[in-house]
């Protein structure tokens, strides 16, 4: 087995504490397994070694790896994850008689069902709230604040306060505590009790502590940026202070602050826990060629939390293709070109920053008859509560003979939730759809139900009577008055209990009707949001970016690149500095999963950009590594944007031969000027497709459509005043 020079200095290090960042595809699980095998061979036992794995998935991976590199019959070390670190650890205290005896919530329905019952109990005075608190997005919220209070080892209340919550769930904290309550009387534990008891026990009892400590002499971390509070704290107990920890890592590649990781983690916090530590790159990839290594550090370069490091393309790298486009054109004419090559479709991954952002394309590939698969099945458009409801909003319209179905009632009483529980709905959907009128006031079904609930249900009522006379509305307009109507806004937001989470929910209604505009026929729209489709397993591949953290593909599409996208921030969440640098981590994690080809989308139209294209100087990227991949690169000077940069990279290349030149300043000009008219021959630069000249004008003069053709973009059709465009110096125009 060939290491580089820094793989080998990662294998032989000779002894203390040690970090090691690794660039991504870097061999990270290889340089890892060969230090294991070292130290083996050094002498150390198996049973004195401990390596952690971030999860069961990475945990195989690695044991196949090391159990491939190892000589016949060598006794290996244990690798596990932090859960089945803590499982052990839960049984020892537990024989010891240090914790009581729990079963373990394994489904997901048990710990669902107990934080219902303990939301019903700390609300149990307040109807409205407790039919809210209900809800299944409300739910999930709860688990997720609960598992953060034990991931952080944080006080509840000031857990609470520190995060941004909405008003209506005031009552988490409180949640919190009867639920441990529940499962202290009930003999019960989750997941996250794995860590959090046995921490907690330890953490009080010196005696406790030392009987854990010094049974290890090595322990090895992957993935250590993406560790939380309580698993660090519980590596401080056990390796004591007697282990060597090597922590392995990419403080770049932090994802998860949203569950407790920090960059911190793997920069000021391992030596505030441990000590001194010998620092060791993993700087080369093996997974790209120069043209997205270069992109990508420019893309992460303006993060202040960051290790001061550049991705290297090892030589034989693919040569990775890096560009930039807008729409689900792109996306299958590349697919098209992609099958015509010979290659297969699962070797595609379209990335997204949220699923709402997938359903434009999910759309775009049903159409096209291009098979594909979800991460997550739940996120099939069709499959959402929410696109199923409106689909049934549009079908009413077309069809009044709904209103005497239950269960179709049902599906457009209860989406968006209007916070009844759902029995309530299905007595009240069964009586309008067999009198077709709104109970009398005094009536039962009515009588249960708070004021603003049956405002709000008559509401929603009066829209399903009126939806047949709006049969000929198209699509997109029909679905803009529902939407309106039932204040699906106001009301996603209110039942999200994080406003990211309602901001999401918000944006999934613009994409459906975004998509609706371009279709004029109501039956045709609705065939294609019911559409029924499968997982394929030859099928392109979408995912969140957070989905798709440690894997790699030859084609990379990142799609919905667009400023309040991707970064995600609104009016009611801006962006803070430490939100702007994990958005940018998250970016980073994205293209770094290309191999061949990286292809960038945003939407155009209404969605500007995202400041990361730009960010990432992918143009200047594409021309160096064209000018190194020459044995000749020429004489002439090369402009790009930063020049430092670049400069390093080709130092650490040892390629002197290539000149930068410093880039020309130029003033700053106004997007658009109605006053001055755009004529063929006219140069431009775009901030995302940079230089080009303009080969026709269309349309009004005081609002034209520009055809331009730019030199590394192609050919683009741009509305002129809402392009991110500046005018160039003009060549002199006719008499």
């Amino acid at each position: 087995m060939k290491l580089t020079a820094e793989q080998h200095a990662v294998v032989h290090h000779s002894g203390g504490h040690a970090r090691v960042a690794a660039v991504a595809g870097a061999g990270k699980t290889t340089t890892m397994a060969a230090r294991v095998l070292h130290l083996l061979a050094s002498g150390v036992e198996p049973k004195r070694m401990l390596v952690l794995m971030f999860n069961r998935s990475a945990r195989d991976d690695f044991h196949q790896r090391l159990v491939k590199m190892a000589p016949d019959g060598q006794v290996l070390p244990a690798v596990r994850t932090f859960h089945s670190l803590g499982h052990r650890l839960t049984q020892s205290l537990c024989r010891w008689g240090a914790l009581a005896p729990r079963r373990l919530l394994s489904a997901d329905w048990q710990l669902e069902r107990l934080l219902r019952q303990a939301s019903i109990n700390v609300l149990r005075d307040s109807v409205e709230r407790r039919d809210a608190a209900i809800e299944g997005d409300r739910l999930e919220a709860l688990a997720h604040f609960c598992n953060l209070v034990k991931a952080e080892m944080a006080a509840p209340q000031a857990l609470y306060e520190r995060l941004n919550y909405e008003p209506d769930t005031d009552y988490f904290p409180a949640a919190f505590d009867e639920a441990e309550k529940m499962l202290s009387n009930e003999g019960l534990m989750t997941y996250a009790d794995l860590l959090y008891r046995p921490l907690q026990v330890l953490e009080a009892d010196s005696t406790l502590r030392q009987r854990v400590e010094g049974f290890l002499d090595h322990v090895i971390i992957d993935e250590y940026q993406d560790i939380n509070a309580a698993q660090q704290r519980l590596l401080a107990v056990l390796a004591g202070s007697t282990a060597s920890v090597m922590a392995v890592g990419d403080a770049n590649q932090c994802i998860y602050e949203w569950r407790g990781a920090r960059p911190d983690t793997m920069l000021e916090d391992f030596t505030a826990t441990f000590g001194q530590a010998t620092d060791y790159p993993l700087s080369t990839t093996f997974r790209h060629g120069h043209a997205l290594a270069l992109t990508a550090n420019h893309a992460i370069v303006a993060n202040r939390r960051r290790p001061d490091q550049l991705c290297l393309a090892a030589p034989h790298n693919p040569n990775t293709r890096v560009s930039v486009g807008q729409g689900n054109t792109v996306l299958l004419d590349t697919l098209i070109d992609w099958k015509a090559q010979g290659r297969a479709f699962n070797q595609v991954s379209l990335l997204v920053r949220s699923w709402a952002l997938s359903v434009p394309f999910q759309l775009a590939l049903l159409q096209a008859g291009i098979p594909f698969r979800l991460l997550r099945e739940d996120r099939f458009v069709f499959r959402l509560p929410l696109v199923q409801a409106l689909v049934g909003y549009l079908k009413l319209s077309r069809r009044p003979e709904l209103l005497h179905h239950p269960e179709h009632l049902l599906l457009l009483l209860s989406q968006p939730t209007p916070f009844v529980a759902r029995d309530r709905l299905q007595r009240l959907a069964y009586q309008l759809a067999t009198t077709q009128s709104w109970p009398e006031r005094h009536d039962p079904v009515l009588t249960e139900l708070k004021p603003l609930q049956r405002r709000t249900l008559k509401k929603r009522w009066a829209l399903l009577c009126e939806l047949p006379r709006l049969s000929a509305w198209p699509p997109a307009k029909l679905l803009s008055h529902v939407v309106e109507s039932i204040d699906a806004e106001k009301t996603l937001k209110r039942a999200a209990a994080r406003r990211d989470k309602g901001e999401e929910d918000v944006r999934l209604l613009d994409v459906l009707i975004e998509q609706a505009q371009s279709v004029q026929d109501p039956d045709a729209f609705i065939e294609l949001l019911e559409r029924p489709v499968e997982n394929q397993a030859g099928g392109v591949l979408i995912s969140t970016v957070h989905g798709a953290k440690g894997l790699e593909w030859p084609l990379v599409v990142v799609a919905g690149v667009n400023e309040e996208d991707f970064p995600h921030y609104s009016r009611e969440t801006p962006l803070s500095d430490e939100r702007l640098e994990e958005e940018r981590r998250l970016f980073y994690v994205a293209i770094t999963r290309a191999e061949e080809q990286l292809i960038v989308l945003h939407d155009g139209g209404a969605h500007r950009p995202s400041r990361f294209i730009a960010e990432s100087a992918w143009q200047d990227s594409m021309r160096i590594a064209e000018c190194l991949a020459q044995n000749a690169p020429g004489s002439a000077a090369l402009s790009v944007a930063s020049p430092a940069i670049v400069k390093r990279y080709l130092e650490r290349l040892g390629r002197d031969d290539i000149t930068l030149a410093v880039p020309e300043v130029r003033e700053p000009k106004a997007s658009y000027a109605p006053g001055e008219p755009f004529y063929p021959g006219q140069r431009l630069h775009h901030a995302v497709f940079g230089e080009g000249e303009i080969a026709s004008v269309e349309g009004n003069p005081a609002d034209p459509v520009i055809d331009v053709r730019f030199v590394q973009a192609g050919r683009r059709r741009l509305i002129a005043r809402r392009a991110p465009i500046e005018r160039l110096e003009p060549p002199a125009q006719p008499a």
